[in-house]
């Protein structure tokens, strides 16, 4: 029984997520390694490999440690390397294969210096995002690293990654494609400078917008999307995906009804769906937008229902008087979220629509 805001998943669905998008990946021939901080999930985990999928993304060591766990062996930590997390990181690589994203000579100095364990290196390449990464046009800077990376016993080259996270910003399919063929460009202009050298380098890439869209990945060697798993209403508004693709609603209890201002209080605030927003071309800024319950499932989209407001752990729902009339105090209201990386990471199990708790 739901008493509390739930993550509902429909397993059919965020199955048919994987397959579509590890198909992808073997039509381009490129190395599928998607990102797991989505689901951190162990199960959903297991959805991959049904794929074939053998090497993964996460985001953290402690994510790291929670999939080596259940055995992943090869996995890349795409955030910059915090060297202040070194017995964490010699631990890891004493058992997977773990690399790490660098982007300075004075981290690869620190990690030369505290390694105990042998671990392989991205050069993190800002393709566009301008959150991290070396500007690709800094050439004697990535000519510093490689270096460095060369003289150190225990680090391996790898390959240059980027993230075009700019992606998530776009409007359109125009949009989108217009980013992926610049940051492609971007990093497989640095690879082909580098790749007489380091023949086996690694050009990796991926978002789930680009990747979603986008349908020739040929000209890298890896992708990592990783939202594409349940996809939300932000992938909607983009146009990656449909309504119907999304794997993911959360289940939130009526708790007041306030019909004299249209809006409906429920359990479900911050601390369970975020507070990502996004602008909807009918209502404004909205926080997630209701769904029709069948159940254990859920329906489609209602019309004019939608999350308003977001504080804490309230949740308010404006809705019209028909919806209200509807609602009682004790009812569930399936919402879908505007992301769904940030409301999985909140609320962190699943049920799924056939009641079972993953």
């Amino acid at each position: 029984m739901i008493n509390v805001p739930t993550l509902i998943l429909d397993v059919e669905k965020c199955k048919f997520n994987i397959a579509a998008m590890a198909e992808k990946a073997r039509k381009s021939n490129v190395i599928f390694r998607p990102h797991f901080k989505t689901h951190q999930s162990h199960t959903i985990g297991n959805y991959f490999r049904e794929e074939g999928v053998t090497c993964i993304t996460v985001s953290s060591l402690e994510m790291a440690h929670y999939f080596a766990v259940d055995n992943w062996k090869d996995i890349t930590v795409a955030f910059p390397v915090n060297t202040l997390e070194i017995d964490s990181i010699n631990t890891l690589a004493t058992g997977i294969s773990l690399n790490m994203l660098v982007e300075s000579t004075e981290t690869l100095a620190n990690l030369s210096a505290k390694l105990t364990a042998s671990i392989g290196v991205f050069i993190k390449i800002d393709i566009g995002f301008h959150r991290t990464g070396v500007a690709p046009e800094n050439i004697e800077l990535i000519t510093s690293i490689l270096e460095e990376i060369d003289n150190s016993e225990h680090i391996t080259f790898r390959g240059f990654l980027g993230h075009a996270g700019h992606s998530y910003a776009a409007k359109s399919i125009d949009e989108v494609s217009a980013i992926h063929n610049e940051s492609i460009s971007i990093i497989v202009k640095i690879k082909e400078q580098f790749i007489d050298r380091y023949p086996d380098l690694i050009a990796s890439v991926g978002d789930t917008p680009t990747c979603s869209l986008m349908n020739d990945f040929s000209i890298v060697d890896e992708i990592r999307p990783g939202n594409f798993v349940f996809y939300d209403l932000s992938q909607v508004s983009i146009g990656s995906c449909t309504v119907k693709q999304i794997a993911m609603a959360v289940a939130c209890p009526v708790v007041s009804i306030h019909k004299e201002r249209n809006e409906i209080i429920i359990y479900g605030g911050g601390v369970h769906l975020s507070k990502e927003r996004i602008k909807h071309p009918k209502y404004g800024v909205i926080y997630g937008q209701v769904l029709g319950d069948d159940g254990v499932g859920w329906g489609d989209l209602l019309d004019k229902v939608y999350v308003s407001k977001l504080s804490q752990e309230h949740g308010t729902i404006r809705a019209p008087n028909e919806f209200i009339d509807s609602v009682a105090v004790g009812d569930l209201i399936k919402i879908l979220p505007v992301h769904s990386c940030m409301t999985a990471n909140l609320l962190k199990n699943y049920m799924t629509t056939d009641g079972q708790m993953l």
